[in-house]
């Protein structure tokens, strides 16, 4: 039951994938295809410049007192101060 379900599906998505997909003589779709790839190429490079444009970036570091609130000279202050 399993394997005749399993064969039933198989030649089923395989004559899907031959109505949906590209034609042989389909000239129209090869051009579709060759802007997606050449689209793709362009992106995936650009993202590869961004990334290395990062990487080199050396004022990208993190700030070590980010989100520090208090002041260090607050307590000095108060015992130096003779007239508290």
């Amino acid at each position: 039951m399993l394997a005749a379900a399993l064969v039933v599906g198989g030649i089923g998505g395989y004559l899907f994938g031959q109505s949906a997909g590209y034609k042989k003589g389909d000239t129209e779709g090869y051009k579709r295809a060759e802007a997606d790839i050449k689209k793709a190429e362009e992106l995936s490079a650009e993202k590869a410049a961004e990334n290395a444009a990062k990487a080199a970036n050396p004022f990208q570091t993190a700030n070590p007192l980010q989100g520090v609130e208090s002041n260090p000279f607050e307590k000095a202050k108060k015992v130096l101060n003779p007239f508290q």
